[in-house]
């Protein structure tokens, strides 16, 4: 590396404040927008590109087309209807007539627009009250002669602006950065760059800000996007390498007779797929190499029934697995439903939560430590440091992306070598189990075993609801039970609530106005009171102890409870065949998955279910996620149409896992980007472990620069 490369790559990492133009309050502005260094502006990356190749006069601007107009402004008019609401209307006039532009609540623009000015709008063409119209259109401010700086005859970027900071600014601005990047170290191996085609990272960072046709600007996008998801994959990879350490993996036996006790103790036979499943884990048990495999399945679709088979080798093996759970909830079901198949094979197991007593989790303590023990059930009560145990060789942890990846670490630290198994509910698409589970090889279950009675699901608004009580009164009468979803324990504003989503919880936690929110403690002693006085409404929340929120539910399996009102504690892990009509309240305020997860708690038995979404749904894009919810019940088409609805980064969940966001990636857009890094990452750990060679070292710079902090920290996921 020549040392104008090394002083450039160095000028990478220094404040935004040392380039020219960038003063103290014009950093301010910048961070803002997150930008603290020179790479912090380099890779603030266009959210979409105006192709201004071509200018259109306003008489040929046809209706519902993107195009650019060029004229001179003629009237400027700010009006205020109502409080909280600016519009500016500006008009631009050229030699074939006259287009207008209005913006929303952007009062600013009424200050860099003004009359007898040259001007070009971007936008989409619209008529309404006699005129060509464009609402919120790009706008700039054009010079008197031909080349006045501006984008029009260009391919213009725009960006993520913040107030004081201007298209062109930002513009001028990263042009600045740019310009003593010429020369830095591109991580890709050159190999790989031939191999995929790819351009050198210094045309890709200028050609995905000043691309001279949208053409270029898609091939640095896809440069640059291929480049995010390789670290990503080498990342995981590397990782679980890390994990696994210098420890011997651990074969077991897979053809044992506990095994066949197991399944000759099944009430069921279990599916091809299911099958096919077991046999890759098995599969893995028995290798050389340590297990890392993620089990995806569809509400219903009988993970559970593979996790017991797996508990079952390492048994017949001689050694110890156990079986985490994000609930007490959950993690009870497994006594109920797995507890006597094991009673019954001679297979001895405990539970441990943070509910056993003191004597009971000395009892399992004891077990675990000497091996009496077989499996063991429980939450994260299993993680603690007293908790030891004799030969642990299998750790299930279902519904895995509730824990992070230190309580997943922690968990394996108390068997060196074990193999790891992880389970959800909750359907990812291919492509994007690929790119936040890398590490993870994927095995999939898709259909229900058994055929339940359908389930159907309607959207309602608030007035609607007196047809969801309806139901709920029609299912009583017919000797059955419902569930009613809230999102909120009790509204607590100013502070966080142990039953709100994560949505909620930032906005309670930024201040914001809940009380129109449904909360369970007010919703059960409304409905008891109020509009079901001749049924028993019973409550649990996730803030009740263990052996309250227990007794709740065993009164509702029973059939002591009519009606249960709850929150997400529901969501998974719980069976209760009668239970056919579930109301959710406020369901523009849960993900997709999540509502999918809820409404498989209904039309579990041989009645169908019915499922009532109650939402004032504000935008066009949450009246489609609820919608797709009443066309289908197939969590993987809905996963994928999710993906297709929104198209952005951040579905990926890179935050929340701790990575830094994947900023080009789109996930439906870039599948084939994503098996390409997922391949190569995967030849390059092979042909050169750790990267830790010349020809890769550049690449492992480039990940502690992206993942230093994630990898010291750990990911969430």
């Amino acid at each position: 590396m020549t040392s104008e490369r090394i002083r450039q790559t160095a000028l990478l990492h220094e404040p935004v404040s040392s380039l020219r133009f960038v003063k103290a309050a014009r950093a301010g502005q910048l961070e803002r927008l997150g930008i603290h260094t020179r790479r912090d502006l380099i890779e603030h990356f266009p959210r979409r590109y105006l192709d201004m190749t071509e200018v259109t006069s306003v008489e040929a601007a046809r209706i519902g087309d993107q195009v650019t107009c060029v004229g001179t402004v003629g009237e400027v008019t700010v009006r205020r209807p109502r409080r909280r609401l600016t519009i500016v209307e500006a008009s631009l006039i050229d030699e074939s007539g006259v287009l207008f532009g209005t913006w929303f609540n952007q009062p600013w623009v009424a200050n860099n627009l003004k009359t007898g000015t040259r001007v070009t709008f971007s936008g989409t063409v619209e008529f309404n009250f006699g005129y060509k119209r464009m609402n919120s259109p790009f706008f700039e401010v054009l010079g008197e002669g031909p080349d006045d700086g501006s984008g029009v005859g260009r391919v213009i970027a725009i960006h993520p602006l913040t107030e004081g900071i201007s298209s062109a600014w930002m513009r001028r601005l990263v042009a600045t950065a740019l310009e003593d990047a010429d020369l830095v170290c591109d991580p890709l191996p050159v190999e790989l760059r031939v191999k995929r085609d790819l351009m050198p990272r210094k045309d890709a960072w200028h050609d995905v800000h000043f691309p001279a046709t949208m053409e270029l600007a898609q091939q640095a996008r896809e440069r640059l996007a291929y480049e995010e998801l390789l670290c990503l994959q080498l990342f995981l990879r590397m990782r679980r390498l890390g994990e696994s350490g210098e420890v011997m993996p651990i074969p077991h036996r897979v053809d044992g007779p506990l095994l066949a006790r197991m399944r000759s103790e099944l009430p069921f036979a279990l599916t091809d797929e299911q099958e096919t499943a077991f046999g890759e884990i098995a599969a893995d048990m028995a290798s050389e190499r340590i297990m890392n495999r993620m089990l995806l399945g569809d509400v219903g679709t009988g993970k559970t029934a593979i996790a017991l088979l797996s508990l079952v080798i390492a048994a017949d093996s001689g050694r110890q697995a156990c079986m985490m759970a994000p609930t007490s909830v959950l993690a009870e079901q497994y006594r109920v439903k797995l507890g006597p198949l094991l009673d019954a094979v001679g297979i001895p197991w405990a539970l441990l939560t943070g509910a056993s007593s003191s004597s009971e989790r000395e009892r399992i303590r004891g077990g675990l430590a000497d091996g009496s023990i077989r499996v063991a059930f429980g939450t994260h009560a299993l993680i603690e440091p007293d908790i030891t145990f004799d030969t642990l060789s299998l750790v299930i942890i279902d519904e895995q992306h509730r824990f992070g990846v230190e309580q997943r670490s922690a968990l394996r630290a108390k068997g060196p070598g074990c193999d790891l198994l992880v389970m959800t509910a909750t359907p990812i698409p291919r492509t994007l189990a690929l790119t936040l589970y890398g590490d993870l090889e994927c095995s999939y279950l898709r259909t229900r075993p058994k055929a339940t009675a359908p389930t159907a699901t309607k959207l309602l608004t608030k007035r609607g609801i007196a047809r969801a009580y309806d139901a709920v009164r029609r299912a009583h009468a017919e000797g059955r039970q419902a569930y009613i979803v809230c999102p909120l324990v009790g509204v607590k504003t100013g502070r966080k609530d142990d039953g709100a989503t994560e949505d909620l919880n930032r906005r309670i936690e930024a201040g914001d106005d809940v009380t129109d929110m449904k909360a369970a403690i007010d919703e059960q002693r409304f409905l008891a009171t109020k509009v079901f006085p001749q049924m028993e409404v019973g409550l649990v929340t996730g803030r009740m102890g263990f052996e309250e929120k227990e007794a709740v539910m065993q009164r509702f399996r029973d059939g002591d409870i009519d009606v249960l009102v709850s929150t997400t504690v529901i969501e998974v892990g719980v069976d209760v065949p009668n239970a056919t009509v579930m109301v959710v309240h406020d369901a523009d305020r849960f993900g997709l998955s999540q509502l999918h997860q809820l409404r498989g708690r209904v039309g579990r038995g041989e009645h169908p279910g019915e499922v009532y979404l109650i939402a004032t749904a504000r935008t066009e894009e949450a009246r489609k996620r609820l919608g797709a919810l009443e066309a289908t019940d197939d969590g993987f088409k809905l996963a994928e149409y999710d993906l297709a609805l929104r198209h952005e980064g951040d579905v990926l969940g890179c935050r929340q896992h701790g990575y830094p966001p994947l900023k080009l990636v789109d996930i439906e857009r870039d599948r084939p980007l994503i098996d390409a890094a997922h391949e190569d990452a995967r030849m390059l750990l092979e042909r050169h472990p750790g990267l830790d060679d010349a020809v890769c070292r550049p690449l492992a710079e480039e990940l502690h620069e992206r993942f230093g902090k994630a990898s010291q920290h750990g990911d969430g996921a």
